[in-house]
């Protein structure tokens, strides 16, 4: 998916560029509006999963690899500005450190993937999270769906530019179908990816997650007091010496931190 130098002309690649430019201005916007004390942090580490995870490949078909775009993954835990932001920096670490993909086809690259395909991938997610159950299963389904969708979302806005600038012989329609067939495939590996993570992460953290926000939490099974089983909140017993005449429990003093009784300091001697 990455795209090196040479293969899209120049006055695309300058027009992409520009277009991943203002994506990146309306991003740093939105993301005043996702990130708090909390959120911030995570954002840093969603970076260096998508990072790390991109570095690791998995077979496709005929010689053929792939590896996680991670572009609605990050869209689903911190929003997707914030996550066009990460997937962004990805890109640019990549290209400008390690050589993956090229200089002149950043913006290229970055229009493809974080704007392209997160755009794609999330509006993918929202459709699923508005018709799927509001539950964790369900948020992790339309994750899933959203992230499949968003590898040949890229690979389309590829062939686009290729259509546009391309310098090598090779038909478009050849380059259309060679990267559609193939970035199915390697779509299936991104949701299993994305599933997988956005499972994990909300078992345990779900208000971590930006993509559950408004989750339907499970109500809990109490016993109350008398054998009576129910939901909700539960009033703790007070024993029976405690209690006024009138059934009364003692009251708490929340400044001093003690507990009185309701009876004065005469009826206690």
């Amino acid at each position: 998916m990455h795209v090196p130098d040479g293969f899209i002309d120049l006055p695309v690649s300058i027009g992409a560029a520009v277009i991943a430019a203002g994506a990146v201005a309306v991003s740093l916007r939105g993301a005043r509006r996702e990130l708090d004390e909390r959120s911030a942090p995570l954002a840093g580490l969603v970076a260096v999963f998508v990072f790390a995870a991109q570095l690791m490949n998995f077979p496709v078909a005929g010689g053929t690899s792939g590896h996680l775009l991670g572009a609605v993954l990050a869209a689903v835990l911190v929003g997707p500005w914030t996550g066009a932001l990460c997937v962004t920096v990805v890109l640019l670490v990549q290209g400008l450190v390690f050589a993956d993909g090229g200089i002149t086809a950043i913006g290229v690259n970055v229009t493809d993937m974080a704007v392209i395909g997160l755009a794609a991938g999330y509006l993918v997610f929202l459709a699923l999270r508005a018709v799927l159950p509001s539950t964790r299963a369900g948020v992790v389904v339309a994750a899933a769906g959203g992230a499949f969708a968003s590898v040949p979302a890229a690979a389309g806005g590829f062939v686009a530019c290729y259509a546009l600038g391309g310098t090598s012989s090779v038909p478009v329609g050849t380059v259309f179908a060679a990267m559609v067939s193939v970035h199915l495939l390697i779509g299936i590996g991104e949701a299993l990816i994305t599933a997988f993570t956005i499972s994990s992460v909300i078992a345990v953290r779900p208000d971590l997650v930006h993509g559950a926000a408004g989750l339907r939490r499970p109500e809990t099974l109490a016993v109350r007091p008398g054998g009576t089983a129910g939901t909700g909140p539960v009033t703790p017993e007070v024993p029976d010496d405690l209690r006024d005449p009138a059934g009364a429990p003692p009251t708490q003093d929340l400044a001093a931190g003690s507990r009185s009784a309701p009876w004065s300091a005469e009826e206690s001697r």
